[in-house]
């Protein structure tokens, strides 16, 4: 378990240090307020683990170790939107629809009400 563990969290060092870089960069290039380089980034990290999950499905092209550390490791840490992506992914592919639907909706506004309370919250202290 040590080993996954290290797999894993070095993927996910990586990953964070991408987002990072590339973020800054890119909004570092626009003078808009929309957060392009998150979008971008969410945008890529699904492209990006779509390929891997694609690549551990056609067989002995990638180990346990592997996928784990590209896909839970960097594209983890290079945004938690891939793997949102690629939960509603697996939902879809069961033809679990209802779970679909309440993953993703919830979710987002969830998130979002999670979001805006943790900084009412702050606000109010």
């Amino acid at each position: 378990m040590l080993r996954l563990l290290m797999i894993v969290g070095t993927g996910g060092f990586i990953g964070t240090l991408m987002r990072f870089l590339l973020s800054r960069y890119i909004q570092e290039q626009t003078t808009s307020s929309f957060p392009l380089g998150t979008f971008i980034i969410n945008i890529a990290g699904c492209f990006l683990i779509g390929i891997f999950y694609g690549l551990a499905e056609r067989g002995n092209l990638m180990s346990t170790e592997w996928r784990l550390f590209l896909t839970v490791g960097i594209c983890g840490g290079f945004t938690t939107f891939s793997t949102f992506s690629g939960d509603n992914l697996a939902l879809l592919r069961g033809s679990e629809f209802l779970y679909l639907g309440l993953y993703a909706g919830l979710s987002v506004f969830l998130g979002l009400l999670a979001t805006y309370l943790g900084n009412t919250l702050i606000k109010a202290i």
